[in-house]
């Protein structure tokens, strides 16, 4: 199957902003979701301590202007940003930080899949969970390599971009990834953008790309559920066609789906939603906000997310929803 991903690869927001996301999946270009209201729930975002622009701080800081209530920081293979936020000892404007984190699973074995991965949202893991953390620092490690060998390969081919790497990939516990490399081949004018950095040299087939080594689905799933999280099938609109796969997910634990996903069109989320409930499965919902061409505020601008999805997260998880101000009436 082929066609534009979740992220829509040359698909156009408002902004005029796109992602990167290959041939797999079917397209979702169709009649967008219009928000009935502000979002005050964003289950899914980047920080700079993976491949989001924003450091944590100001991440946060811009959610919360935007109006949002709930935020889940789920930087990849790290919960380094979730940590420095806990750090500062109290909650940050008023806005609930849901401990999160997004496993690229190496899907083996599996046709039809983009690049191979499947992704899996962690909601609600434990950010000081031992174990896990040290699950993650494999899943780093294993990250810190490929980046070398990207680079390596970018060398050779007279495209060198050391002396363009952001300096927050020396922070601590940083997980680094693509999108970092294809900034620095648009800062050094070998790119004209992030998607087309990924399209001629990153992706996959192309001369700069280089294998994922890492934990699978099922193995993903394991950890998140152990870490006291919410295991959630990421950006999958090909979820009703790939019914056998989603039920063997589920056999290894999956417990979530994203549904009221940013990029997808509003007849894919309405069967997002159906299957969802179908399956008994907790839905989810988020921007995926990385930062590339947007503020916070316009890619806040285009996404809903109801406020029955944190409900739901929270009660899934254990807790009670009760601190949440989804009973105060929109302003």
């Amino acid at each position: 199957m082929t066609g534009s991903g979740p992220d829509g690869e040359g698909r156009r927001g408002a902004t005029g902003s796109s992602r990167y996301r290959g041939t797999a999946y079917r397209a979702t270009t169709g009649a967008p979701v219009v928000p009935p209201h502000s979002s005050r729930v964003d289950l899914h975002t980047h920080s700079s301590r993976s491949d989001g622009v924003l450091e944590p701080p100001a991440l946060v800081e811009a959610a919360a202007a935007a109006g949002v209530k709930c935020l889940a920081l789920a930087d990849h293979d790290t919960l380094a940003g979730v940590r420095e936020l806990f750090a500062a000892g109290e909650r940050p404007l008023a806005l609930e930080l849901l401990p999160a984190v997004e496993i690229n699973s190496v899907a083996t074995g599996i046709d039809r899949l983009w690049e191979g991965e499947l992704h899996i949202l962690g909601l609600g893991v434990d950010p000081f969970d031992d174990a896990f953390e040290a699950t993650l620092e494999r899943q780093r490690q294993g990250r810190a390599h490929r980046f070398e060998v990207m680079l390596e390969q970018l060398r050779a081919l007279g495209l060198g971009v050391d002396a363009y790497l952001p300096d927050e990939g020396t922070v601590v516990g940083t997980a680094l990834g693509r999108p970092k490399i294809a900034r620095a081949l648009v800062a050094a004018g070998h790119a004209a953008s992030v998607d087309d950095a990924m399209r001629r040299l990153l992706a996959r087939g192309r001369p700069a790309y280089v294998q994922r080594h890492g934990l699978g689905p099922r193995e993903a799933i394991a950890a998140i559920a152990a870490a006291g999280g919410l295991p959630v099938l990421a950006h999958f609109p090909d979820a009703r066609d790939r019914m056998d796969l989603v039920r063997e997910l589920m056999g290894a634990g999956l417990r979530g789906l994203e549904v009221h996903y940013r990029r997808f069109d509003a007849e894919t989320v309405a069967e997002m939603e159906a299957l969802a409930t179908e399956l008994r499965l907790v839905p989810t919902g988020g921007s995926d906000y990385h930062g590339d061409g947007e503020t916070y505020a316009q890619a806040h601008a285009t996404i809903f997310v109801p406020e029955e999805d944190a409900t739901l997260v929270f009660a899934s998880l254990g807790r009670s929803a009760a601190g949440l101000p989804f009973d105060q009436p929109m302003p």
